[in-house]
């Protein structure tokens, strides 16, 4: 089994990045279900963004280099993610690789489209449902979404943290959606 320092160092090699940038990046990417990572650190120009399927963005925003680097890596550890569905990848006998539907979500909603973490707030998107689904501190509530088609966040970092949303209506506040039950 591939141990989490010894993928960590591999990458760092690979990507020629430093073993700590790495090991961020796969954090946050095994916050957000190994499809999504929202985090800070100073190789990607501080806060800086990967989810499946395009979208990169970095502290310095017109840093090519930079973001085609967090994408190479971002991909090759959603991939090795991915290949552990059922063991994960270890670090001194703890798991620490998201599986399958490791979910803090209700199950009823399958996978989402979109997931991440930042702090102590998760999102997780899921469009066939119409139903977003937040965790803050532990408690989960639901969102319908009615018929935004979410595809960006943000987060405000003030002491009141507060989650809103882009789709083709433009920009939703997470206070504008209709808090559903199960």
């Amino acid at each position: 089994m591939t141990t989490q320092s010894e993928l960590v160092g591999r990458l760092a090699k690979k990507h020629g990045l430093a073993e700590d940038a790495v090991q961020t990046v796969l954090t946050a990417l095994q916050h957000g279900g190994g499809t999504m990572a929202q985090f800070s650190h100073p190789a990607f120009g501080g806060m800086a963004q990967w989810s499946h399927g395009g979208m990169t963005m970095v502290g310095d925003m017109f840093n090519d280099q930079m973001r085609a680097k967090l994408n190479a890596l971002a991909t090759d550890l959603a991939a090795e993610i991915h290949t552990f569905p059922d063991r994960g990848v270890a670090d001194e006998g703890t798991s620490y690789v998201a599986r399958g539907n490791s979910s803090w979500w209700p199950k009823v909603l399958g996978q989402p489209s979109s997931a991440g973490s930042q702090n102590s707030l998760r999102y997780a998107v899921f469009p066939a449902k119409r139903r977003l689904a937040i965790e803050d501190d532990g408690q989960v509530m639901l969102y319908d979404t009615g018929l935004h088609l979410i595809r960006g966040v943000s987060q405000q970092q003030s002491g009141n943290q507060t989650l809103s949303f882009d789709s083709q209506e433009g920009r939703v506040r997470v206070s504008d959606l209709p808090k559903v039950e199960l």
